[in-house]
């Protein structure tokens, strides 16, 4: 069920009331066309935080994985990009130690026409297809170049540890 907007005048009072319409409406295009292997829902009473998680895909370092995370939108969102932060550890080189994820969209690439779906797409590809290049654990991203093996069973076992029930 998607949480109503808040009538003029009630509780966020401080949040633009533009910016609330639109992540109610990014909401509801989700809802409608959602993205296979990811869940995303607003925190209760809070358009603004969102609870995310993604099921790696079967093909991934990360298989049979489910990696949770929150989706935090600025109160002048769609004019500033939202903040991830994965919740689960993982062993990767585009997710650092506290959760940060590295995807140009969120940092020096963000447009407000980027729609949230288009953000959980990125974030969902680039957990499932980790790449050495542009990494924010450049140690990860040079076992992943220079020892791929290695890489693939050090992920294996954080799945294995943090991401399956």
């Amino acid at each position: 069920m998607l949480p109503q907007p808040h009538p003029e005048g009630t509780q966020r009072q401080s949040v633009d009331h533009d910016a609330y319409s639109l992540c109610y409406q990014e909401l509801k295009d989700l809802k409608s066309n959602p993205i296979d292997g990811l869940t995303a829902e607003p925190k209760e009473d809070n358009m603004f935080e969102w609870d995310c998680s993604i099921k790696a895909a079967p093909d991934s370092p990360y298989k049979n994985g489910t990696f949770y995370f929150t989706l935090s939108l600025p109160t002048n969102f769609p004019f500033k990009a939202p903040l991830v932060t994965f919740n689960t550890k993982i062993y990767h080189p585009g997710i650092n130690e506290e959760g940060g994820i590295c995807v140009p969209v969120l940092r020096d690439e963000w447009k407000p026409s980027v729609t949230l779906s288009t953000v959980l797409a990125i974030i969902q590809e680039k957990l499932n297809n980790p790449s050495a290049d542009d990494p924010f654990e450049p140690e990860i991203a040079a076992v992943l170049k220079s020892d791929k093996s290695k890489f693939l069973a050090t992920a294996k076992e954080y799945t294995k540890k943090y991401a399956m029930a």
